[in-house]
């Protein structure tokens, strides 16, 4: 039985127990109704100070949760049982979620004093990786997703093609209220459910998914709710216009279905604090399927360093809002010019003024999760504490339009003028409520003097009787004489007189005994009873009367929660904002420049719309390295740049960095170069790295294969496409072919703007052919066999891949090296250069540094010198050869400096510096 089945099986009433149902207990019997209206999960049963299950489904809570399994012994036999504290559970809850399991809370929903017999439980909330709401068992900085997916039509054989093609995608955050909905043809849709990735996902009849890149819970749901009527009758609750929302029969299934089953998770009852169903279009936002956001390492790191994601990079929020927000800026950058220059204004505005952002970043720190906080207001689960907390929330809010005011940005006054205040909540919930509340709401304390006229009176009675008592033992030790005497109060048996034994022979008439201890008498007077009743039921009514109160206080700020959610929305933005400028000043990154537009039907057109960056660097690397070589990018639009070095060398780095650039730009930040000039880009494509997919029958080629296909067939000529050694997992022949097919492809028919990193040198040819493909390299020195890799990019092939060097850095044995270093020395073509001096000269053509000299100094021409990279991104060539046979006072001048450079004791970077010096005096 795989693991799957294993789960199923402890759902539902146990088949024992229906075996003998006519003959079991009370409450067995309401166990197995439980278990068979929810036996889409495991029940937990609310026995007094526990959660309790039993049979098959108490031996996998034993197991997963590791508590001990009892049993409970009746009449019909003996019952495996199994519990978890009430007070307690979220843990336990954890586990089982993470084992892959559904749980159904069915709690008690009477008073058990008050109940007449059994008392009634009923399951009132279905616990699932997509519907969790306790704050232990969620991810405040990230969205906890439930998923559902429709095909088009109303599932029946009349659905025309084209309709039938279409998929509708919606999520729900039952934790916030957020609510998403699309739709696209099954390709795009399915992009987007990778890109939203929710937790749990119910799946519509008739829908075709493959195997996701995440691993969702895939949930059954009854077929009717995806029924178009049905589905416009759930959705109505929440848009009295449903088709007003919703464009196609399929978007209408869909977010018919995720808002059914939200519901039924939560009792089967409206999610009153879904206010706002938001539909989108996936092409509005820069589109990064699942294997991007994976290659340029947005959330997930493929190492195990801390800090090593975009996303760590950035999280400088102040509070959750900010952090969930971020995330979703991240997975959905703009590609509309007007709004990502807004935000960029709102980032400029800030990094100037350093006072506003820190006030900000005070203020936004002592703020609560305001999504969550309504959330559980509306679903009645909150208590007094959080009712404090969206007091000191909104409390903040005045303060941070104060700290707004001066800025000078469209987008930053905007989100001012959208912070509403709420003064009447504010005063509701400080008026009403204590300012240290108890966790505990039924029990008192929680309801401020002076807020309501009867609970103040009732208040007054019962301190009334207790300042009586309080003075009864005085007056006792004077009408009595004995000293001793004492007046206490206990649950068990109220208030009591105490007298010694030696004094009992001077206890007055009216003591009615009450308990007998072993060295004293308790006692009572028919008045002290009398005040006694008096006091508890004053106190009886007012602990009822506060949660009556509280309740009602409760409900009131529950019928703001769409003013709520709209202060959460504006802090959330203003957060990221904040974050955005305080990463790019302490990181030092420049606002980035655009032309055209993506989301422009004519596009850019002009020859500058290229990617074209200066000192470029890559936000995560550059903070695991104490010495980062920043590089510059000058890609025309729709040029394909053939990238060619060592292994090592910073080819990946490179691409990723030009890559997270351009993401970071249309998600509104500044970006980690000098300057940058950008286009607006629709799509960014990656096929990095090597990966199989065992399960679903794909080798690594295979899976390289199927990317590249994805990217062929979907990228435009407003894409950015990075390729990393496409077709090495297959013959040097085949391999070849395909990577200069597609290099071909790229350029002629798609217009992508490509970079291309190969160790195919053969594919370097491509440059001769094409006006718009070029060659790029990363240097390197070799000395005395020893490869330093300079990690700079620049014009032309690498003359070699030094992958013997390589494995020999990677500890490869000696032997092994020297062996492959020999089969090299035997296939190579002899291109030695003429040595002179003693010095090698280097590559006429890559200027790639090929030898150091014994001295320590180095002699090489760089290629490019006079018409550098960074200029038109092209290699000059005849430049470059008219410079090797036409000698100048100039050269001789950098040549000498060149040969006179001690490079024993510099550093890679300071050589570096040394060539652009030279670069410069050149130009």
């Amino acid at each position: 039985m795989n693991a799957d089945a294993k789960r199923e099986a402890v759902y539902g009433a146990p088949p024992e127990m229906l075996a003998v149902r006519d003959d079991l207990t009370p409450m067995l019997s309401q166990y197995a109704d439980r278990c068979e209206e929810h036996d889409d999960a495991l029940v937990l049963f609310q026995v007094g100070d526990f959660y309790e299950a039993f049979c098959g489904a108490a031996e996998a809570v034993a197991r997963t949760c590791e508590v001990t399994l009892t049993q409970r012994e009746d009449s019909t036999g003996t019952w495996p049982m199994a519990g978890i504290p009430i007070d307690n559970a979220a843990g336990y809850l954890e586990r089982l979620l993470d084992a892959g399991y559904r749980v159904a809370l069915a709690e008690q929903v009477e008073d058990a004093e008050e109940a007449s017999g059994l008392v009634d439980r009923a399951v009132t909330q279905l616990i699932t990786p997509g519907t969790v709401v306790d704050e232990e068992l969620l991810d405040g900085g990230r969205a906890t997703y439930l998923g559902a997916v429709a095909r088009g039509g109303d599932g029946g054989s009349s659905d025309s093609d084209a309709e039938g093609d279409t998929y509708g995608l919606a999520v729900v955050d039952v934790s916030t209220g957020e609510c998403l909905v699309t739709g696209a043809d099954r390709a795009l849709a399915l992009e987007e459910l990778e890109r939203l990735a929710p937790a749990e996902l119910v799946v519509g009849p008739d829908c075709d998914l493959p195997n996701l890149p995440f691993d969702p819970m895939e949930t059954p749901f009854e077929p009717e709710a995806f029924d178009v009527d049905a589905a416009r009758e759930t959705l109505s609750a929440y848009a009295p216009r449903p088709d007003a929302v919703v464009e196609s029969a399929a978007e209408l299934r869909a977010v018919g279905a995720a808002l059914a089953y939200a519901e039924y998770a939560q009792g089967d009852s409206k999610l009153e604090y879904v206010t706002r169903v938001t539909r989108f279009d996936p092409r509005e936002f820069l589109q990064l399927d699942a294997t991007a956001i994976r290659s340029l390492e947005l959330f997930e790191s493929r190492s195990a360093r801390a800090g090593s994601t975009l996303f760590s990079v950035l999280d400088e929020a102040a509070c959750a809002l900010g952090r969930r927000r971020l995330e979703a800026w991240l997975r959905r950058p703009l590609v509309d010019r007007e709004r990502i220059e807004a935000r960029l204004d709102a980032v400029e505005a800030l990094c100037d003024d350093a006072l506003a952002r820190a006030d900000l970043r005070d203020q936004l720190s002592s703020v609560y999760d305001l999504e969550r906080l309504v959330a559980r207001v509306s679903r009645e689960r909150a208590d007094a504490r959080d009712l404090r907390s969206l007091k000191t929330t909104l409390d903040r809010v005045p303060e941070i339009r104060d700290s707004l005011a001066g800025t000078d940005s469209d987008l930053l006054a905007d989100l001012r003028d959208s912070l509403d205040e709420l003064e009447d909540v504010r005063d509701l919930v400080g008026d009403a409520v204590v300012s240290d509340p108890p966790q505990e709401i039924t029990e008192g304390g929680v309801i401020a003097d002076g807020f309501d006229a009867e609970l103040d009176d009732v208040r007054g009675t019962a301190e009334a009787g207790r300042e009586w008592v309080s003075n009864l033992e005085a007056r006792e030790q004077e009408r009595t004489g004995i000293d001793s005497l004492e007046v206490g109060y206990n649950q068990v048996h109220g208030y009591y007189i105490e007298v010694t034994n030696p004094n009992l022979d001077r206890v007055p008439d009216d003591y009615q005994r009450r308990q007998t201890l072993k060295n004293s008498e308790r006692f009572y007077t028919p008045e002290l009873k009398e005040r006694e009743d008096e006091i508890l039921r004053a106190s009886d009514r007012a602990d009822a009367l506060e949660y009556d109160l509280f309740c009602e206080v409760r409900a009131d700020v529950a019928t703001e929660s769409a003013r709520i959610q709209a202060v959460a929305d504006a802090l959330a933005d203003l957060d990221v904002l904040r974050t955005l400028a305080d990463v790019a000043v302490a990181n030092d990154y420049a606002r980035p420049e655009f032309h055209g537009n993506a989301a422009s039907s004519a596009g850019p057109t002009d020859e500058d719309a290229g990617i074209r960056i200066d000192a470029g660097r890559h936000p995560v690397v550059e903070r695991a390295q104490d010495e980062f070589v920043p590089n510059p990018a000058d890609l025309p639009r729709g040029s394909v740049a053939l990238v060619t070095g060592p292994n090592m060398s910073g080819k990946s780095t490179y691409m990723r960095q030009v890559a997270l650039v351009c993401v970071l730009a249309q998600v509104g930040g500044f970006v980690p170069a000098k300057s940058a000039r950008l286009p607006v880009l629709d799509r960014v494509f990656t096929r990095i790295g090597a990966s199989d997919d065992i399960a679903g029958g794909q080798s690594t080629f295979m899976r390289e294969m199927s990317e590249l296909t994805e990217i062929l067939h979907n990228a435009t000529g407003d894409s950015l496409v990075l390729l990393d050694e496409v077709g090495r997992g297959t013959s040097t022949a085949d391999g070849l072919a395909i990577a200069r097919a597609a290099t071909e492809f790229l350029h002629d028919e798609v217009g992508a703007t490509t970079l291309f990193a190969t160790h195919y040198h053969d594919l370097t040819d491509a440059a001769d052919d094409r006006e718009g493909v070029f060659n790029l390299h990363f240097t390197a020195a070799r000395r005395d066999g020893e490869v330093t890799f300079l990690h700079s990019v620049a014009d032309g092939p690498s003359s070699s891949s030094y992958g013997v060097e390589v494995a020999q850095l990677a500890g490869v044995p000696a032997s092994v090296v020297e062996r492959a270093r020999d089969l090299v020395d035997d296939n190579e073509v002899d291109t030695e250069s003429t040595e002179e001096d003693g010095v090698a000269a280097a590559n006429s053509e890559t200027g790639e540094v090929t030898e150091v000299t014994e001295d320590g100094t180095l002699a090489a021409y760089v290629d490019g010198l006079e018409n550098g990279h960074g200029q038109t991104g092209t290699p000059n060539r005849a430049a470059a050869t008219a410079a090797t046979t036409e000698p100048t006072p100039e050269l001789d001048a950098v040549a000498e400096a060149l040969r006179e450079a001690d490079l024993v004791d510099t550093t890679p970077l300071e050589a570096l510096n040394l060539l652009s010096d030279l670069k410069g005096r050149l130009e």
